[in-house]
């Protein structure tokens, strides 16, 4: 009786799960598998599906496109992790204090993360436009003569792009890192002050080392998110000016569904898994010595 009553709960527990699970397995884990399957394949969406193993993936160092695509990724990357991890620790090392108004300081800076992407994306070129942008006109204001280009330039288009990420994602890292500042026992602080620690000591050898697990999870979290980036570049700049935020997602994009080469866009797709999971994997490596350190 006792068996028949825990495979009763087991069998509810489960039909809990079904959808979610069947859900993963239709739209993610069968997608998934076809991508592999279509890496070695030449389709148009239209026409037989013809075999040519290793083809795809062999073109792609020759693909000038990709070439671009790739460094444009690691730029965005290496601008947007640091400068957003530096962003949403300091602003919530100061709300985390005693500041008059911090809960709506927190709720402004978080807003930017629920609000509208294509509405971020718009205002911030409305901001950053070239000629009736307010902050060229600040900048005219001031004396700069060469005003830049922002989205519209080649060479300040993916700097607009990452600031606008690092605007959009600072709020929600910030609630992260408060949530684990509040984990941070009091006492060691105090027996820092006894010590004589200025803030600057206690920041380093306090708090640094007890947000650990919180930085991790932040680094991972951007580090995936920022190799995975397109809809703010589809909505700000389209992948221009020319090829300048054109990024890996944006190059599977335009491969599926604007040139229609689905076994080509695969080959780019599973490029980048690899990517990603070489440097989720190394992320894991170091952060096992990094907390054996601390």
């Amino acid at each position: 009786m006792r068996n028949r009553h825990l495979l009763k709960n087991d069998l509810i527990a489960y039909s809990f799960l079904l959808p979610n699970f069947l859900g993963f397995l239709i739209f993610t884990l069968v997608p998934i598998g076809f991508s592999f399957v279509l890496a070695l394949m030449e389709w148009d969406g239209a026409n037989e599906i013809k075999f040519v193993g290793w083809d795809n993936f062999l073109a792609l160092p020759g693909d000038e496109t990709f070439r671009i695509s790739l460094v444009n990724t690691l730029y965005y990357v290496v601008g947007v992790v640091p400068l957003t991890l530096v962003c949403s620790l300091g602003l919530a090392v100061l709300l985390n204090g005693k500041l008059r108004g911090r809960n709506v300081f927190r709720s402004i800076l978080f807003f930017p993360y629920v609000a509208s992407l294509v509405a971020v994306a718009v205002i911030w070129n409305m901001i950053f436009h070239p000629t009736m942008g307010p902050v060229n006109f600040l900048l005219y204001s001031l004396g700069v003569q060469k005003l830049p280009g922002w989205s519209a330039s080649v060479d300040w288009a993916m700097p607009t792009v990452i600031l606008a990420s690092i605007w959009k994602g600072t709020g929600y890292f910030m609630i992260i890192y408060l949530a684990a500042l509040q984990g941070v026992p009091k006492y060691l602080y105090e027996a820092a002050e006894i010590d004589g620690a200025n803030a600057w000591k206690k920041f380093r050898k306090i708090t640094v080392p007890m947000l650990t697990p919180a930085t991790f999870f932040v680094v991972m979290m951007l580090t995936i998110n920022s190799f995975k980036v397109f809809d703010l570049i589809y909505v700000m700049t389209g992948g221009g000016p020319g090829r300048a935020t054109n990024v890996l997602v944006y190059a599977i994009y335009n491969a599926a569904f604007i040139q229609f080469q689905f076994g080509y866009s695969s080959a780019i797709a599973i490029v980048l898994f690899v990517i990603v999971l070489a440097v989720t994997l190394v992320q894991f490596r170091m952060e096992r010595k990094w907390v054996s350190y601390v």
